[in-house]
């Protein structure tokens, strides 16, 4: 069984062999070099590199998922949560979904740059562009990079509209850009609740902001005029499912309009590092947990398809289901889902009508 690392989701680096050819040893670089005390294990630190990708804006045709585009303004997530989709994602660098993905980390100081540049784009066309869709957009790292920031102002700047969705508090910090887009019907935000256990949270996302935490900013940003929403994501069989009632009673207490919910989902490299995880700090439901699962997956640890990848399917996806209209019914969660403007965009101006304003 492997061990818990404090403050860390993943217990361990799992090799991808998926994009590469050749299998490579995990060479400790990512730990402190700090020597062991009292058996304790070493601490992981967390590295920043920078990423100059030549576009900002990411494309989708999915058609489960209700936006077509999208800015991750960092990859990978020093959040930790064991359950992420995005994980697979590092494998393409070369690197472990495990460990890897939440300590090396990268930044996309350019983002506001290159987004100013696609806006400006003739025939560019106007739908929302949503944060937080493959990484959390107010991890930890957002306080010194401010990468997020940088490219709302830009959208608040040319009118665009945009979404976020994150599991911290941290999004309070732009409260003074995102309150007026909101305004003008510009800007909605979705918070993330897992779990109200602080235990649960801490374990499952391990540097993710507390519950209570969450709930606050969903208070905050409910009181200054900005469409709220919650997420009850992922729903984790035999560990969080037991909260949702009580997370949506708490979501409308502090005024979020509508909520939703995903079961949880394991694909590729995930499914392993989740395995390994429920070994750890569940080991008296771990067999059970992964038995659920696969009854929502069609006997997989994941399922890939469009439409049921997102709701599950059987017994117990129909009564997750259930029980969710139900409970949002009873706490009045049934608002509207913020049909954000798209006619008051106006293109960022070029370097020679900046220069005559």
């Amino acid at each position: 069984m492997a061990k818990s690392l404090p403050g860390r989701g993943a217990t361990q680096n799992r090799e991808s062999m998926r994009f590469s050819s050749v299998e490579r040893e995990v060479d400790g670089d990512w730990l402190d070099a700090r020597d062991e005390i009292d058996g304790a294990p070493p601490k992981l630190r967390t590295s920043v590199a920078v990423e100059q990708p030549r576009t900002i804006i990411t494309r989708n045709r999915s058609p489960d998922i209700g936006f077509d585009r999208s800015i991750n303004p960092y990859r990978g997530c020093e959040h930790g949560c064991i359950y992420c989709f995005a994980r697979p994602t590092h494998a393409y660098h070369d690197l472990s979904p495990g460990l890897d993905f939440e300590t090396k980390l990268f930044a996309k100081p350019d983002a506001a740059a290159l987004l100013r540049k696609e806006l400006a784009k003739p025939g560019y066309q106007v739908r929302p562009i949503a944060f937080g869709t493959n990484t959390d957009p107010y991890q930890p790292i957002e306080r010194e990079w401010r990468v997020t920031r940088s490219c709302i102002e830009v959208l608040a700047e040319t009118k665009h509209p945009l979404t976020i969705t994150t599991k911290s508090d941290r999004v309070l910090r732009d409260l003074d850009i995102i309150a007026p887009m909101a305004a003008e019907r510009l800007a909605a935000v979705m918070v993330s609740v897992t779990s109200l256990d602080p235990g649960i949270a801490h374990t499952i996302e391990p540097r993710a902001p507390h519950p209570e935490r969450r709930l606050l900013a969903v208070r905050k940003l409910a009181e200054a005029g900005v469409p709220t929403f919650v997420s009850v994501s992922p729903i984790i069989p035999w560990v969080t499912d037991h909260e949702l009632e009580h997370i949506l009673e708490r979501a409308s207490e502090a005024g979020a309009r509508a909520a939703f919910f995903i079961p949880v989902r394991l694909p590729h490299e995930v499914a392993p590092l989740f395995r390994d995880w429920l070994d750890t700090h569940f080991p008296d439901r771990a067999a059970k947990v992964m038995t659920t699962i696969r009854s929502l997956r069609g006997d997989r640890d994941n399922d890939p398809d469009y439409f049921s990848r997102m709701r599950g399917q059987g017994p117990w996806a129909d009564l997750l289901r259930t029980r969710f209209a139900r409970a949002c019914r009873k706490y009045g969660l049934n608002g509207d889902r913020a049909e954000l403007r798209r006619d008051l965009f106006r293109p960022p101006a070029g370097a020679q009508g900046e220069l005559f304003a």
